[in-house]
């Protein structure tokens, strides 16, 4: 038996997965071994495996075997294995050390790096691997590189003709399941004469 994965966050009492052996007789059901942190219980006549506790990911996958045995004659069973596996919950949206940069450009400077931005993110996996990207474009003045997070200017600014100052929201979006998460950052970059 391969249910279908757990997510971290289900309860205790969660429906696992029903076992059922095909006999003539009624049949006692067990667990008996591979559950040594007794995340399971089996209901002993219907084969319905519940969760007992909450769960902890890193303890998964785990493989236990479950017994049915002749409820009259306990040398008479058999056993099957279950496998069960816990989905990692997306719980953490990225997040930037501060919400707020300021940067200077001279100006005339050619298509130059500005600054890299580095988020974090506490999950593991996909749901923490990173992709950065400009809310706001500001025209074509800026790009990022999405997997670095570098932020580059794509031309040379004038501080007599332009603005002197360009407000950019970066943005590092995860991976996550079931949906992605995102957290932003806003960089002032101040054109200096």
């Amino acid at each position: 038996y391969h249910p279908a994965p757990l997510s971290e966050q289900s309860p205790p009492d969660t429906f696992v997965v029903e076992v059922r052996a095909f006999y003539k007789l009624p049949v006692d059901y067990s667990i008996t071994s591979g559950d040594e942190k007794g995340y399971f219980i089996i209901h002993p006549s219907n084969g319905i495996v519940r969760t007992s506790k909450n769960l902890k990911l890193e303890d998964f996958p785990v493989n236990f075997k479950v017994r049915a045995t002749d409820s009259s004659n306990a040398a008479i069973f058999n056993e099957v294995e279950v496998k069960v596996e816990v989905i990692d919950e997306n719980d953490f949206p990225p997040v930037f050390p501060s919400s707020l940069l300021e940067e200077r450009l001279p100006e005339h400077s050619p298509a130059t790096q500005i600054v890299q931005l580095k988020a974090q993110d506490n999950d593991t996996g996909r749901n923490g691997f990173l992709t950065y990207g400009i809310l706001n474009g500001q025209g074509l003045k800026f790009r990022i590189n999405e997997t670095t997070g570098i932020l580059y200017s794509t031309a040379p600014f004038d501080y007599e003709e332009e603005p002197t100052e360009y407000q950019v929201v970066v943005y590092a979006e995860d991976d996550g399941i079931p949906e992605k998460k995102r957290g932003y950052c806003t960089v002032v970059i101040k054109i200096t004469d």
